[in-house]
């Protein structure tokens, strides 16, 4: 028993600590994570709507972006996406990115 609380506790403490980490990131990092989780989230709905990977990559490469960094990194999320044989929601896949994209930006400094 007392090993469940110890463990649940540090589970819990650990938490707090990556969502108290989370502030410290600069507004720039916080954007581009969640750019790009909304990138998978609807490469995983056309994935998933049957799209063809030729034809995200012609609307991606069609579409016009603020920063000369998005176009390639968004061909890239689009690839993975399309790659992974993950069925997924759109909304789960968003969600899975961002926290891990969190997660690298954090674990980079």
């Amino acid at each position: 028993m007392r090993i469940v609380v110890c463990s649940l506790a540090s589970i819990l403490l650990t938490g707090f600590t990556l969502s108290a980490q989370a502030r410290h990131l600069s507004e720039s990092e916080r954007y581009m994570c969640s750019w790009g989780s909304g990138v998978a989230g609807k490469a995983q709905s056309s994935k998933l709507s049957g799209v063809s990977r030729y034809a995200v990559r012609k609307q991606l490469q069609a579409q016009r972006f603020p920063k000369q960094w998005m176009r390639r990194m968004a061909l890239g999320i689009a690839e993975q996406t399309y790659d992974s044989e993950s069925r997924m929601k759109p909304e789960r896949v968003k969600r899975v990115y961002y926290d891990d994209c969190i997660q690298h930006e954090l674990a980079r400094r």
